[in-house]
């Protein structure tokens, strides 16, 4: 089917936000993420305020043709709805197949940040730059590795966004050619944040780890916020991997990827104040107004779920005093331990945790 794109506006790169930073050859890696040896595009003092435009690696990719305006042509995408910044980071840029998809722009240096610090990316706005985006599976890759895709060749399914009364919608069909869609509410947020690593080695975009990465973590919406711990100077942060909307698990691979523009705040937290808030934190701790989210990462699901339950009672323990059986007891009552995904080679897992629970 055609969706009628017609009245929609494009967010082509370019802003009045006092600091802004595009996605341009020179300012993004491809498939691999910031390491300790890797320059900043951008330093900030702790606190300022960033507007990042981040991309979609949707229509650039090799087994698309890496030509975004002939894929999104075919899906009835008039050129002036593709983004520029994508069109020249696809001609200008090769893309190693041994990486990771992943258009990662950065790294920001934020002055000041050290190992035992905490860097806090707080999410103040998600604006999309386009109206539609892409979920892919590809690769024998997902959640079904072997049973899809049902043949040889990728599938990448077209969806549009819908602007509806209570908000933005997902529109996908439901068969190939079809007229009959599905709808389902947008929650924009960006599958990847993360620090860079110690050491000479970019780390591949796909698995993430103790620095963030691709997480993909649904709850990082506007109005929360990511802690990680600092694994080098100046913390060398980074952003990509966008999504509209991406259900737990995210079981084809792909969520609904699609290109934000993303006005971000980056602070550092002394080691003395993280630890008084929230114990020793060895991996992302997302938080937002209702819950901390401590998660759990690693290849094997089990595990990474006892990686959730350990930061949890050490984050229960830390935080509000409680002693570690009790907090046991008190999330086996309490708190969901969500599958983030299962489709980055390591799993994520993530607690929710309740802080009116704790108000009294």
């Amino acid at each position: 089917m055609r969706f009628d794109l017609s009245s929609w506006t494009a967010v082509q790169p370019g802003s009045d936000a006092e600091t802004y930073l595009p996605s341009t050859p020179e300012t993004v890696l491809w498939g691999r993420l910031p390491c300790a040896d890797d320059e900043p595009v951008l330093s900030v003092a702790s606190g300022a305020v960033v507007t990042v435009d981040t991309l979609s690696h949707e229509g650039l990719l090799p087994d698309q043709g890496q030509d975004p305006l002939a894929f999104f042509a075919r899906e009835g995408v008039p050129p002036q709805l593709v983004l520029e910044d994508a069109v020249r980071i696809a001609a200008e840029r090769v893309h190693d197949e041994a990486d990771g998809p992943h258009v990662v722009t950065g790294p920001i240096a934020v002055r000041g940040a050290r190992p035992g610090d905490l860097l806090r990316i707080d999410v103040l706005e998600l604006e999309p730059r386009v109206p539609y985006g892409v979920v892919s599976n590809r690769h024998g890759r997902g959640a079904l590795p072997g049973e899809y895709p049902e043949g040889p060749d990728a599938v990448s399914v077209f969806a549009a966004v819908e602007e509806r009364d209570d908000g933005w919608a997902g529109v996908l069909p439901r068969r190939a050619g079809s007229d009959a869609v599905a709808r389902f509410p947008l929650a924009p947020f960006l599958g990847i944040m993360g620090v860079a690593v110690a050491g000479r080695a970019r780390p591949h975009s796909v698995p993430p780890g103790a620095h963030g990465g691709n997480i993909d973590v649904k709850l990082l919406v506007e109005g929360t916020a990511l802690l990680l711990p600092v694994q080098v100077d100046d913390a060398l942060a980074y952003v990509g991997d966008p999504h509209f909307a991406q259900g737990d698990g995210e079981v084809a691979l792909t969520a609904m990827e699609a290109s934000l523009r993303a006005t971000l705040r980056f602070s550092v937290v002394p080691r003395s104040q993280a630890l008084e808030a929230y114990g020793v934190v060895t991996g992302p701790l997302v938080v937002t107004p209702e819950y901390l989210v401590p998660t759990g990462l690693s290849e094997d699901l089990d595990e990474a779920v006892q990686h959730a339950v350990r930061a949890a009672i050490e984050l229960l323990h830390a935080r509000f005093g409680m002693d570690r059986s009790n907090a046991l007891a008190y999330l086996s009552a309490a708190t969901d331990f969500d599958i983030s995904q299962v489709v980055d080679l390591v799993k994520g897992v993530h607690a929710k945790i309740r802080i009116a629970d704790f108000d009294a």
